[in-house]
């Protein structure tokens, strides 16, 4: 655990805390693990510069993010998807008027073990494996083994947006074994020859092999073009427009400094440059 400045980072946990207790001028920021990644980068640089500012970082996921700003407990909000229709009737319901900032693109890749020798699927082949319609590796072209589909839990935004761009909505199969973060699914998919998960592009590493969607691979330049397929725009929500250090946090989010950091973390910046 390193200290930095006026909040600590626990990787272990994908958690920062501020030093102290929280105060009535805390930040509080929570939700998407997709998200957290660039959270964690831009909160460093920005404490740094102004070392006085409070804020706090945790992951849980979109909704759970989403639900935090809804009940007042947390001031940003991170997701990977929009609002859902049940969560702006809530809001409006409570007062609340969730308003979003895009901060980024990512790209959902699908991964699989260093040692599969498949190196494609196309959407249609994804959702059917998802569904449970394909179960082996050799009907993709791949070896006579059972296909192990591994998921993001439901809290997930990045289960929300596999869900609408791969599933259209159809349910994925039982026998799917859900991780509750990118980090997670690249540990289990690592150990397991059978496996098959989906990730954000910043969690892409050594340690897994990523596939191609359509014949296209997921890069900086397919994402912020939308030519590959499983692209999706991500968030910050704030009640209302972010004011006072919220603000100045997200105002530095999308500077030419912050979105640098952006791709630095293997995220695309909204400029695709």
């Amino acid at each position: 655990m390193e200290k930095r400045g006026r909040f600590i980072l626990t990787m272990a946990a994908g958690l920062i805390l501020a030093a102290g207790s929280a105060s009535a001028d805390s930040v509080l920021i929570k939700g998407s693990t997709t998200v957290l990644p660039i959270a964690q980068a831009t909160l460093e640089a920005f404490m740094k510069a102004d070392p006085g500012t409070m804020i706090s970082l945790s992951g849980g996921g979109s909704g759970e993010g989403i639900k935090a700003l809804i009940d007042g407990v947390a001031d940003i909000a991170m997701s990977s998807r929009q609002l859902k229709p049940a969560e702006a009737e809530l809001a409006k319901a409570r007062g609340v008027n969730p308003v979003e900032t895009k901060v980024a693109i990512d790209a959902i890749v699908p991964i699989v073990h260093v040692g599969n020798p498949v190196n494609d699927l196309s959407l249609d082949q994804l959702s059917q494996i998802y569904q449970g319609k394909i179960t082996n590796w050799k009907e993709v072209g791949g070896r006579d083994l059972q296909i192990v589909p591994i998921s993001r839990d439901s809290s997930s935004g990045t289960f929300e947006a596999w869900g609408e761009l791969i599933l259209k909505g159809a349910k994925v199969t039982p026998r799917a074994q859900l991780q509750a973060s990118n980090g997670a699914i690249v540990q289990a998919v690592s150990k397991n020859r059978y496996a098959l998960g989906y990730i954000g592009l910043g969690y892409l590493d050594k340690l897994v092999k990523a596939l191609s969607v359509n014949g296209v691979r997921a890069s900086e330049k397919t994402a912020s073009m939308r030519t590959y397929p499983v692209s999706r725009a991500l968030y910050m929500f704030t009640n209302g427009e972010p004011k006072g250090d919220a603000h100045r946090y997200i105002r530095f989010v999308l500077s030419p400094a912050g979105q640098a950091l952006i791709r630095r973390e293997g995220f695309v910046s909204l400029s695709g440059k």
